[in-house]
């Protein structure tokens, strides 16, 4: 498998590095949550400084994001704080600049390199600004999903069915059955926590999740706020007896490849989801 599964690591213990992001974004700090070996699809964490700028410009990869922290000004439009897009490969949003700097979660679906020259671009597949809070919550996205959830649908490629989303649970609720899914699922924890079945996930939590892995049960004390995205299809999830059962406060066991080793560990009480 060319990205290997991650479950799961806290984001703040992976050392920021500076970056380029492929000469597009040139003196950014970077954490990089996970990366194809052969496509160099990548997931990361970005650190813009104060006073940010470079020209716009169109890229070769898609290009997914969620503001975490601080703004950005893309095109002379603001992006403060959970504020998302998706720019298809060949879309140029025009300037990147940040006032006061941001911290950005970002997905690419390749190598961001420069295009030189006319490169289409499917306007089908373009998310120009949402914000987290102008998207309504929908529910019963599954007959048997527990109750006290709710889903607000950022993005799906009419093509592919890849889908982008947010899930919102209710404080006090958890789960007793495993889910598969036959996709990629991967997860950036906004707030709350997660009690699951490889230990607790504070904000900043992250896993890559390749298709068939049953995971879970999963519960909460606070209430949580999770980023997710699939790949390959049309999200369905079976649910199967646990091959742990749920309880609360488990420790932390994760499934993580040699170069993250390093950033084993839990972060308890953390408030900050970077």
């Amino acid at each position: 498998m060319s990205r290997p599964r991650i479950e799961f690591v806290q984001s703040q213990r992976i050392p920021w590095r500076v970056d380029t992001l492929g000469a597009q974004c040139p003196g950014v700090e970077v954490r990089l949550l996970s990366e194809d070996r052969e496509t160099t699809a990548c997931s990361l964490v970005v650190r813009y400084r104060p006073g940010y700028t470079r020209p716009g410009r169109a890229i070769r990869a898609d290009h997914e994001f969620l503001v975490l922290e601080g703004e950005l000004t893309i095109g002379g439009e603001a992006f403060p704080a959970m504020t998302y897009a998706h720019h298809p490969a060949g879309f140029d949003a025009g300037e990147v600049a940040s006032a006061a700097g941001a911290v950005v979660l970002e997905f690419h679906s390749g190598a961001p390199l420069a295009v030189r020259g006319p490169l289409a671009w499917d306007e089908q597949r373009l998310v120009r600004r949402r914000s987290l809070f102008d998207v309504p919550y929908t529910g019963n996205f599954h007959p048997e999903f527990p109750p006290g959830a709710g889903r607000k649908m950022l993005y799906q490629d009419p093509g592919t069915h890849d889908t982008t989303w947010v899930l919102g649970t209710m404080p006090m609720r958890w789960a007793e059955r495993a889910e598969v899914h036959p996709t990629v699922e991967e997860m950036y924890l906004l707030s709350g926590e997660v009690h699951g079945d490889h230990g607790v996930m504070r904000p900043g939590a992250y896993f890559w999740r390749p298709p068939a892995v049953p995971h879970g049960p999963f519960g909460t004390l606070t209430g949580n706020l999770y980023f997710f995205r699939t790949k390959g299809g049309l999200l369905t999830t079976t649910y199967v007896a646990p091959q742990r059962p749920f309880r609360w406060w488990p420790e932390y066991d994760a499934v993580l490849p040699p170069e993250l080793e390093v950033a084993r560990g839990e972060v308890p009480g953390v408030a900050s989801c970077w």
